[in-house]
């Protein structure tokens, strides 16, 4: 059973070792409770992760984190997002979006970069944010499961 970092209260930084650390320190607001339901407009300054279920609409000045238990049903306009859990609505990302093995997302994404690891689930349509860069002539897809194991031999 793998082992999970210690709970980052409310205000605190990442620990610095977490892999949902970015380079700069940032601050990061955790919305916790399995059986607790918020609804509304949300706006944050700085990034979040939520652990339970959130309707409405959310703003996110930094990274928005989907836990494993989070369930989001909303339109969200942040700058990264990371979803292990469940994600219904449209989304734009200003940076980058990861779903993961563990992350379900209906709906559509606008954003600069999107990485679906091995086991996520994708269902909608992906706007490329920088129209420019499409334009630059096709780049390669790599299966980020397919390039670890490679690594490996």
């Amino acid at each position: 059973m793998p082992s999970r970092a210690p709970p980052v209260a409310p205000g605190s930084k990442l620990p610095p070792g977490d892999p949902d650390a970015s380079a700069a320190p940032s601050t990061l607001l955790s919305i916790v409770g399995q059986q607790s339901r918020v609804e509304g407009k949300f706006e944050i300054a700085d990034s979040i992760q939520i652990e339970c279920e959130v309707g409405g609409e959310v703003a996110v000045g930094g990274r928005l984190v989907i836990g494993e238990h989070g369930v989001v049903t909303a339109d969200v306009r942040t700058v990264d997002a990371v979803i292990k859990g469940r994600y219904d609505g449209n989304m734009v990302a200003t940076g980058n979006v990861e779903i993961t093995a563990a992350g379900r997302v209906s709906g559509n994404i606008e954003t600069d970069s999107l990485v679906i690891s091995q086991g996520g689930f994708f269902n909608g349509n992906v706007t490329k944010t920088r129209e420019q860069d499409a334009h630059a002539g096709p780049r390669p897809v790599h299966l980020v499961e397919d390039m670890r194991q490679g690594a490996q031999k």
